[in-house]
């Protein structure tokens, strides 16, 4: 059961966004490390790895429902921690508005480097995996995570409306993510897709 003080109180420190992450996915992913072991497919797999594949599906759809949440009604629902957007805005909500488009960049950026903590964690996970069932219904939720924060980073379009990957991709995601050969292959692709944006922002400032 998520604790009640996570839902109704704003996440202050990168501890309690992990915190928050691991009562609503990383408990999943443990969860279904074990029913994979008791299948007897599966070795059971470190509870930091995972932990880890939960916190990163989690942490990429904070970050993109970011307008639906701080949009809900009657209350916004608020999963980014203080400690990190702090640093550019005075309220969560500014980030949404167009004078704060800079300041909101950045931060999605600091949210989205953030995330990316967890992939070694998810590559050392799926590369473990023999069942080749199992090993699908891992592998195409982390390949769609990190092909979403390659979109998301430095998209001010986060801010503005749904950002997601288009139909195609996603297609071409499910019916070619079937080897840890495959999975590496997308993150080395989506990984390069943000390090060009990388490059981009670091030229824009300067």
């Amino acid at each position: 059961m998520i604790p009640e003080t996570c839902v109704l109180l704003q996440v202050e420190t990168v501890d309690d966004y992990d915190e928050y992450c691991h009562y609503v996915a990383g408990l999943v992913g443990l969860g279904l490390s074990k029913l994979f072991h008791a299948c007897g497919t599966e070795d059971l797999a470190p509870d930091t790895l995972s932990n880890s594949m939960g916190l990163f599906l989690q942490k990429t759809n904070i970050i993109r429902d970011y307008l639906e949440d701080i949009n809900e009604i009657p209350k916004s629902r608020m999963f980014w921690p203080r400690q990190i957007w702090g640093k550019y805005v005075n309220k969560l909500e500014d980030l949404k508005y167009e004078e704060n488009s800079v300041k909101a960049v950045q931060c999605l950026n600091d949210m989205v480097t953030n995330a990316l903590i967890h992939v070694d964690d998810s590559l050392k996970y799926m590369s473990a995996l023999r069942d080749p069932a199992i090993f699908r219904f891992c592998a195409i939720p982390q390949v769609m995570a990190i092909g979403t924060l390659a979109l998301c980073y430095n998209n001010i379009e986060v801010f503005r409306g749904v950002v997601k990957m288009r139909r195609g991709l996603t297609a071409k995601v499910i019916d070619r993510t079937n080897t840890m050969a495959d999975v590496y292959g997308a993150f080395y692709d989506f990984s390069c897709m943000l390090k060009a944006k990388v490059r981009d922002s670091f030229l824009a400032v300067g």
